[in-house]
């Protein structure tokens, strides 16, 4: 059950202890644990491509069946600008040759669909990643932002830890939680396990109910997924885990059912050790391949938008195995 309002706790009491990676790149660091991603795990995840299987994992923007967003976010909407009824008007443009063109936009929050966080996209104590200071956000990051993490990309092995089959559900249901050592006993189960600096690729197939449910989905809204303790923050440090995909809309259960406090491990995981998330990854095609063939691990290429100041971007990562 959920703590009732009045005995919430804040951010600052709650994570009061909780370790940091503050520093361990130096004052200027703005991409965090994506650092522990070198040559030698390039190099390691490369050699696990086996099958030239590819898979890519984002979610198609302006699908007709509709597009899950945070509440309070609004999907993407792509305007046709020009097609060739344009060319049907006196006034159309005029190219030597003939050419007609057509020609859109879209007006999209950056994350309202399979996206990359910036470190600097959430906060307490008016603190984000590196100690840098809250006010640096208005107007756009000018610290921490995705900018760094889009020129720096993301590459190395991914273990897909499929906690919807492991648990024997065709998705998790709303509100479910679930630990790091449930994470390593579903790789366990399924014939891997999560070594060092690995990606974690958690497949809950929360989202099947958006399009199942319909607006439906948003009341008492309560993704499932990982729960907030200091024994599993310590295990991300320890295991120097630099980024967590999942796809749920914010990779975390919605609101801590211990604490009533909402999406703590963005600011555990992301705000103080610098673990990138990734977020509403489509899962499925790649999940069922690989209770297919048993391979659980290969190597995962992203890089969200170069997006100046932006808190976050939209991106299209890339496994293959």
């Amino acid at each position: 059950m959920t703590t009732p309002p009045d005995s919430v706790p804040s951010l600052d009491d709650l994570l009061a202890d909780s370790p940091t990676n503050w520093g361990k790149w130096g004052d200027d660091d703005e991409v965090g644990a994506l650092n522990y991603l070198g040559p030698e795990q390039v190099l390691a995840a490369v050699g696990l491509v086996r099958q030239g299987k590819v898979f890519t994992l984002q979610r198609l923007i302006g699908d007709p069946k509709g597009d899950p967003v945070w509440p309070g976010r609004t999907p993407a909407e792509r305007t046709q600008i020009l097609d060739e009824s344009t060319w049907d008007s006196p006034d159309a443009p005029q190219y030597p040759g003939g050419l007609h063109y057509a020609d859109d936009k879209i007006n999209a929050f950056l994350q309202g669909s399979t996206q990359y966080d910036g470190l600097g996209h959430v906060w307490y104590g008016g603190k984000i990643w590196n100690g840098y200071d809250a006010r640096t956000t208005i107007g756009g990051l000018e610290k921490a932002s995705v900018e760094p993490i889009a020129q720096r990309g993301v590459v190395g092995r991914y273990v897909l830890l499929d906690m919807a089959r492991f648990r024997d559900k065709p998705n998790l249901d709303k509100g479910e939680t679930f630990t790091h050592e449930d994470l390593v006993a579903c790789a366990k189960a399924q014939g891997t396990e999560i070594r060092p600096r690995d990606i974690l690729v958690i497949r809950t197939n929360f989202l099947q109910l958006f399009f199942e449910q319909g607006e439906g989905f948003y009341e008492g809204f309560n993704e499932p997924g990982l729960v907030y303790s200091p024994e599993l923050v310590r295990w991300f440090q320890d295991m120097e885990i630099p980024n967590l995909v999942t796809d749920t809309i914010a990779n975390e259960v919605t609101s801590d059912p211990n604490n009533g406090v909402a999406l703590v491990l963005h600011n555990a995981l992301m705000r103080n050790l610098g673990v990138t998330l990734t977020e509403i990854a489509d899962l499925e095609a790649l999940a069922a391949d690989s209770a297919e063939d048993g391979q659980y691990e290969g190597l995962y290429v992203a890089a969200p938008l170069k997006v100046h100041k932006g808190s976050g971007s939209p991106v299209n990562p890339v496994v293959l195995k």
